[in-house]
């Protein structure tokens, strides 16, 4: 899959999570197989971009060697290609514009998936945006505003219009939230209406769910969100099932924890010590999620104050889970 220069090699993109797709867990999902990550989505509003959030939000991680997407969230097309090209002299790669947030304090401001109610200014947006850099610009929608609204198609119909350069489609539209199951008829029907890449999401958790998406869709490559959540390892997953037709090998006790460490240790670089402690229990959680004694590990985890009581809690469960794994006894205490 081609964007503007640059070459998507594997079909498995990293989707924008706030919260969750900072610098430190792209380059691990980069690792794992994705083709492309996103950053989490920013403010179009410059006038935010030296709070130490949106500072962390728009670092690098070492490893994280690109292309680099930055994902911008507005409403103002002056702002958003400001915005835009602000990220662009400060190496963002592609600029990605976010229309398909269904949370409630972005579609209050008329931003994320409530654009999608007035494709006119949809329009502006895109044009000012593509306009104003000399990078590609791709666009994140859903399918529509409510089930009887779904205008996908006129969306992605004026995105190509107006340069675009590919578009991820969430298979959901704004109404629905994450309730329900995602809808594809709305993703083939955009792909058959336009020439520019298109990417499917939504509801996309194992390599026979992507291969059954893209069939069906023909769609270019499928963006994978909530399932990457202490699972980075989908990524080869997905690729060695479109590749060789069965799933790679799940990670044992000794890799997850290895990647947990790394994953730990930048998040206190990129936030501090006091603050990482903080991000990284939901972290943790997500690695750890339905394996033996983790309710009173994650009790523990939540009650940490320290980096290093942290590490220790998490070096304790995985040691312990390694020995039950091989056969030996091993105590557990918090």
């Amino acid at each position: 899959m081609q964007i503007g220069p640059f070459s998507i090699l594997n079909p498995v993109i990293l989707a924008p999570m706030a919260g969750v797709t900072d610098p430190v867990f792209r380059a691990i999902c980069r690792d794992q197989g994705a083709g492309l990550t996103v950053s989490e989505m920013i403010s179009a509003d410059t006038t935010l971009y030296a709070s130490e959030k949106t500072r962390a939000r728009l670092s690098v991680a070492e490893g994280d060697d690109g292309p680099r997407s930055v994902q911008i969230a507005g409403a103002d097309p002056d702002k958003v290609a400001e915005a835009a090209v602000f990220n662009v002299r400060a190496g963002a790669d592609i600029i990605d514009i976010n229309m398909g947030c269904p949370a409630k304090k972005v579609c209050r401001k008329l931003a994320g998936s409530a654009l999608l109610g007035d494709t006119a200014l949809v329009r502006r947006i895109l044009a000012r945006t593509v306009a104003a850099v000399d990078v590609p610009v791709t666009l994140k929608i859903r399918t529509g505003t409510d089930r009887q609204n779904r205008n996908g198609v006129e969306v992605a119909r004026i995105a190509e219009q107006e340069g675009v350069a590919a578009l991820a489609v969430h298979g959901r539209t704004r109404a629905d939230r994450f309730t329900g199951s995602a809808e594809y008829d709305t993703i083939k029907a955009i792909k058959q209406a336009v020439s520019m890449p298109v990417i499917a999401n939504g509801d996309i958790r194992s390599g026979a769910d992507a291969q059954a998406v893209l069939a069906y869709t023909g769609a270019d490559a499928v963006m994978i969100g909530r399932a990457t959540q202490g699972n980075p390892w989908i990524f080869r997953e997905i690729l060695d099932y479109l590749q060789h037709g069965h799933a790679a090998k799940p990670p044992d006790f000794l890799e997850i924890h290895g990647v947990l460490k790394r994953h730990l240790a930048g998040l206190y670089r990129l936030h501090g010590d006091a603050r990482g402690v903080r991000v990284a229990r939901k972290h943790i959680a997500w690695y750890c999620r339905e394996k033996s004694g983790v309710a009173e590990f994650r009790q523990a985890v939540n009650l940490a104050e320290t980096r290093d009581r942290q590490i220790e809690l998490v070096d304790r469960f995985f040691e312990h889970g390694s020995s039950r794994q091989s056969g030996s006894a091993c105590t557990r205490m918090y």
